[in-house]
């Protein structure tokens, strides 16, 4: 799974979350950030609204908490969905020592981003792909 911070990171870098059963997420909140919950029609429902989507905590999974707008919560993109985002850009992903490299070609030029955890390695190479479609 993706650090918060990279998480945050590709969202300032204009990355954005439509919810879909599976994803997971925090609330993005100093205090509350730790929890991680996933989206499940069982206990955490998406709700979309004219003013914005919504995700509801069903029975009794969180007793403290009954919803928060998407806008408060922070996307963790799994490795999959890392990598579909990168598309056509992603090269490969190999094990390097005890890091894994994930190599995309960004603006025609072939990168590497090295990390422990392959999400980690797919996400700086997304982070990267799109800051360069901002230049």
């Amino acid at each position: 799974m993706i650090t918060v911070a990279l998480a945050a990171a590709l969202r300032d870098a204009g990355l954005r979350w439509h919810p879909e059963t599976g994803d997971r997420f925090v609330i993005d909140k100093p205090g509350v950030d730790d929890d991680v919950y996933t989206v499940s029609e069982m206990t955490v429902e998406r709700h979309d609204y004219p003013s914005g989507t919504v995700l509801g905590f069903n029975g009794t999974t969180e007793w403290a908490l009954d919803s928060v707008e998407a806008r408060e919560s922070l996307w963790l993109p799994r490795e999959d969905q890392l990598r579909a985002l990168l598309g056509n850009a992603f090269e490969s992903l190999v094990r390097s020592g005890d890091d894994l490299t994930v190599s995309a070609t960004i603006d025609g030029v072939r990168q590497t981003f090295d990390a422990p955890d392959a999400a980690d390695a797919y996400g700086a190479a997304l982070l990267a792909y799109i800051r360069s479609a901002l230049d």
